[in-house]
C-alpha cells in the first residue's frame, strides 16, 4: 500500500506547496505502514520472524533477501535496528537448532546476546554458523536499515543516515527518506534532508511530473551534487547506424566536422575497412615484389609516391590488396550512417526540463565564480595595501627607496609568533602582538633612519645599495634566531574556518579581518595626515622643507617620525599577513615588489593613490592567474610586465599629485 503512493513534490521552501504536499503524503505513508505492521509489531520480539524467513536470512542472496528484509522492516519491533547493524557486520551466528544471535569471536568461545531480551552468555563457536552476506546482500541490508536510522533519537546517527544515502543514493531510500522528513526536529538536518529528497526525486520518482518538478527545484541549486544529478539525468552514449535510432535523442552530428574521428568510430563498429597508412601501402608493395617489379612497375620508381598510389591501385584491381580508402570513399561511407547521441533517459520531457535547469545552473555558477574571483581579487588588494601602505609613506612622501621594507613585514610576523611563545590564548596573543609588533618596527624603522637613512637623503642610489644591504642583514639576524624553518602564527578560533555563501563563492575569516584592518588603516593614516598636527607638518615638509623650518617645523624630527610611523605600520601588516602566510625570514622579499609596484602604480606620496594601486595589481594579478591557474609566479611576472607598461604611459600613476607636491 505505501509502495503505491506517488512520490511528492519537495522543496528547500518550507512554505512551498510542495513541502505541504510532501508532509501530507508522507503522514499518509506512515499511517499506512503503521496499520499494516501493526499485527507483526504486538508480539514485540523478532526472533520468531527471523525463524519465519530463516532460510533467506541464513543463506541470502540479492533476490531472495528482499522479502525478509521487507518483513524485518515492517515490523515495527525495536531490535530490527541492531539486528540489522549487526547483519551487515558479519556478527550474526546461527545455532544448531536455528536461532539466530548477536555473536563476536574470541578464539573458540563465542560471547552471544539475544536479539530480543539482550542477555549475554558464552558457548563454544563449534555449535554456531556464522552468518557472511556478501557485498552485493550487505547494500540492500544498509538501504533497509536507512529508514530505521533515519528516525534514530541519536542526531549523530540520523546525520550518519543522511550520509550514506549522499555517498550512494538509491530509489529504495526515498521513502523512507520522505517519511522521515516530517519529524525532523533539526533545523539543518531537515533542510538537508529535503534536498536529498528532491535529488533522489529528480532521479528516481515513479512519476514524471514529480521528477520534472524536482529537476526545476534543482534549476536554483549550484551545489556540486545538484549539477552531478543534472548531469546523470542527461548522460548520454554515443553511438553510430545506417538509420536514424529510436528513443530520446540528444544530438545528430555531422561527420564531416572531424570526418577521420568519425571514420575512425566506423572502423571500430566494424562498419568500413581502416584507412590505410603510408607504413601500409609500403608494407603491401614491399609483399608484392615479383621479378624486382611491383605491379610492372620497376623498384626504381617507387620513390615517386605517385607511381606508389598508382601501383597500389593495381594491385587492389588484381584483388591482391584491400581497395584504397580515398578521401572520397571516406566520405561517402560517412553519408551513409547517421552519428548519434542517445539520453540513457527515454523521456523527452525529463531530459528537456533537465538541460534547460543545467543551463540555469551554469550561469548561476558562472555568476558565482565571477563573485568569487572578485573576493579574492579584493583581498589579494587589501593585503597588498597593507604590505604597501608603511612604503607608501617612506617612499611616497619622504622620497626614501626603502629596500628593507620587506624585513619590517618580516620583523612583526616575528614578534606575533614570539609573543604566542608566551601568551598560548590566540585571541589574547594577537591583541598583544599588534601593538607591540608596531612598537618593534617603529623603533626599528627610528633607529634605522638615525644611523643610515638621515646622512643619504637626495642621494637615492645609496640609499637603495644601503637599505638592500640592511634588509641581507635582517634577513641573516632572523635566521640566526628563528632558524630557516616555517614558524606557525597561529590565528584565533574565531578567525578559523570561512565565510561561505554557497558551493561557489567562499573567503577565508582571516582574509576578511584582513579587508577591515586594511581599510581601518585607509581611515587611520588618512586621519592622521589631514587632521592633525604630525600631518600637517608632514605635508608641511615634503612641499618645502625650508619653508617649513622657518615656521618652526623641526624637518629632522619629522622625518624621524615619518619612516618610523611606515614602518611601524609595516610590522602591523606583517602580523596580519603571518596569521595566513608562512613565517619565515625570507617572507619579507616576497611582498616588497608588489609593495613598490603598489605605490609606482598608484601615485607617488598620494594614499588614495596606493589603494588604487593596490586594487587594481590585485584584479590584475587573480585575472591572470585566472587564465592561468596552475602557475602564480607566471601571474606576477605577467603582472610586473603590465606594471612597466602601465608607467611608460602614465609615470605619475593613477593618482597624480598636484601642486607643489608633485614638484609643479
Amino acid at each position: 500500500m505505501a509502495g503505491a503512493q506517488p512520490y511528492p513534490k519537495v522543496r528547500l521552501r518550507a512554505c512551498h506547496p510542495f513541502i505541504e504536499s510532501l508532509l501530507m503524503r508522507s503522514a499518509l505513508i506512515a499511517l499506512i505502514l503503521m496499520i499494516c505492521s501493526a499485527p507483526a509489531a504486538v508480539a514485540q520480539t523478532l526472533q520468531p520472524i527471523l525463524q519465519t524467513h530463516a532460510v533467506e536470512i541464513a543463506k541470502p542472496s540479492r533476490r531472495s533477501v528482499g522479502e525478509a528484509l521487507n518483513t524485518i522492516t515492517r515490523s515495527g519491533v525495536p531490535q530490527a535496528t541492531a539486528f540489522l547493524e549487526q547483519w551487515s557486520k558479519k556478527n550474526i551466528w546461527q545455532r544448531d537448532d536455528g536461532v539466530f544471535l548477536i555473536g563476536v569471536a574470541d578464539g573458540d568461545i563465542l560471547t552471544l546476546t539475544d536479539v530480543d531480551t539482550q542477555a549475554t552468555f558464552s558457548a563454544p563457536k563449534s555449535n554456531y554458523k556464522r552468518l557472511k552476506p556478501n557485498g552485493g546482500v550487505r547494500r540492500l541490508i544498509g538501504t533497509a536499515l536507512v529508514q530505521f536510522q533515519l528516525i534514530d533519537p541519536d542526531l549523530s546517527r540520523r546525520e550518519a543516515a543522511v550520509a550514506s544515502i549522499a555517498r550512494r543514493p538509491e530509489a529504495a531510500q526515498l521513502n523512507p527518506l520522505l517519511t522521515s522528513i516530517d519529524a525532523e526536529t533539526d533545523p539543518a538536518l531537515k533542510v538537508r534532508k529535503i534536498q536529498l529528497a528532491n535529488f533522489l526525486s529528480a532521479l528516481f520518482a515513479k512519476d514524471p511530473a514529480d521528477r520534472i518538478a524536482a529537476i526545476n527545484i534543482l534549476s536554483t541549486d549550484t551545489s556540486i551534487e545538484s549539477r552531478a544529478v543534472l548531469n546523470q539525468i542527461l548522460s548520454v552514449k554515443s553511438g553510430v547506424a545506417d538509420t536514424q535510432p529510436k528513443g530520446n535523442i540528444a544530438a545528430i552530428h555531422n561527420p564531416m566536422d572531424a570526418p577521420d574521428t568519425y571514420y575512425a568510430a566506423l572502423v571500430n563498429e566494424g562498419l568500413a575497412p581502416a584507412k590505410q597508412t603510408a607504413a601500409d601501402i609500403k608494407r603491401a608493395l614491399e609483399f608484392n615484389i615479383v621479378n624486382g617489379r611491383i605491379a610492372g612497375f620497376s623498384l626504381a620508381l617507387m620513390n615517386d609516391p605517385d607511381t606508389r598510389e598508382t601501383a597500389y591501385a593495381v594491385l587492389a584491381a588484381n584483388g591482391l590488396v584491400p581497395a584504397l580508402i580515398t578521401d572520397d570513399l571516406r566520405n561517402t561511407a560517412l553519408n551513409e550512417h547517421v552519428f548519434y547521441d542517445l539520453y540513457d533517459e527515454p523521456n523527452v520531457d525529463i531530459t528537456a526540463v533537465a538541460k534547460t535547469a543545467l543551463g540555469s545552473v551554469t550561469s548561476r555558477v558562472a555568476t558565482a565564480q565571477v563573485a568569487d574571483l572578485t573576493l579574492d581579487a579584493l583581498s589579494l588588494a587589501s593585503i597588498f595595501f597593507l604590505a604597501a601602505i608603511g612604503l607608501a609613506i617612506t617612499f611616497g612622501v619622504m622620497g626614501v627607496i626603502n629596500m628593507a621594507h620587506g624585513e619590517f613585514i618580516m620583523m612583526g610576523a616575528y614578534t606575533g609568533y614570539v609573543v604566542q611563545l608566551f601568551v598560548p590564548n590566540y585571541t589574547m596573543s594577537l591583541i598583544i602582538a599588534l601593538p607591540l609588533a608596531f612598537a618593534v618596527t617603529f623603533g626599528a624603522g627610528v633607529v634605522m633612519e638615525r644611523l643610515v637613512i638621515r646622512r643619504l637623503y637626495h642621494r637615492p642610489l645609496e640609499t637603495l645599495l644601503a637599505t638592500f644591504g640592511i634588509s641581507i642583514a635582517l634577513q641573516q639576524i632572523a635566521k640566526n634566531i628563528f632558524g630557516t624553518q616555517a614558524r606557525p602564527l597561529t590565528s584565533p578560533d574565531w578567525l578559523a574556518g570561512a565565510w561561505v555563501f554557497n558551493d561557489v563563492i567562499q573567503i577565508s575569516h582571516i582574509r576578511i579581518a584582513i579587508f577591515v584592518l586594511a581599510l581601518m588603516f585607509l581611515g587611520l593614516i588618512i586621519y592622521i595626515l589631514k587632521r592633525t598636527r604630525l600631518g600637517l607638518e608632514v605635508r608641511a615638509v615634503t612641499q618645502n622643507s625650508g619653508m617649513a623650518s622657518s615656521m618652526g617645523i623641526d624637518p629632522d624630527r619629522i622625518n624621524m617620525m615619518t619612516f618610523g610611523l611606515g614602518s611601524g605600520i609595516a610590522g602591523i601588516a606583517g602580523v596580519a599577513i603571518g596569521l595566513y602566510a608562512k613565517v619565515t625570514s625570507e617572507m619579507g622579499s616576497d611582498y616588497i615588489v608588489q609593495s613598490f609596484m603598489t605605490v609606482v602604480v598608484g601615485g607617488v606620496g598620494n594614499v588614495w593613490g596606493t589603494l588604487a594601486g593596490a586594487t587594481m595589481i590585485g584584479f590584475g594579478q587573480k585575472g591572470i592567474e585566472w587564465l592561468n591557474p596552475s602557475n602564480t609566479l607566471a601571474a606576477q611576472t605577467y603582472m610586473i610586465l603590465f606594471v612597466i607598461l602601465f608607467i611608460q604611459f602614465r609615470p605619475k600613476g593613477i593618482v597624480a599629485q598636484k601642486g607643489r607636491a608633485a614638484g609643479d
